[in-house]
């Protein structure tokens, strides 16, 4: 499963990627990205892998990195 980082250390709140991503990242007050779902790096969905290369692309400081997560350890 891919996961969407966002470096806060070039990260300038420009508002691209919650424009380019609604169903995974929101503006805050602030008009930075946070994920909606709370987690530090959310989960892409197969579905919207597509956009999330996109929304790296766009993103005019390179703050945006997408990544495969190893998968989860397995529960004995």
């Amino acid at each position: 499963m891919k996961r969407l980082h966002v470096d806060w250390t070039r990260c300038d709140g420009h508002g691209a990627c919650p424009e380019l991503l609604p169903e995974l990242l929101r503006h805050d007050d602030w008009g930075f990205p946070v994920a909606i779902s709370g987690e530090r790096d959310p989960a892409v969905p197969r579905e919207l892998e597509e956009h999330a290369r996109h929304a790296v692309a766009t993103c005019p400081l390179m703050a945006l990195r997408l990544y495969e997560a190893p998968a989860p350890a397995a529960r004995r």
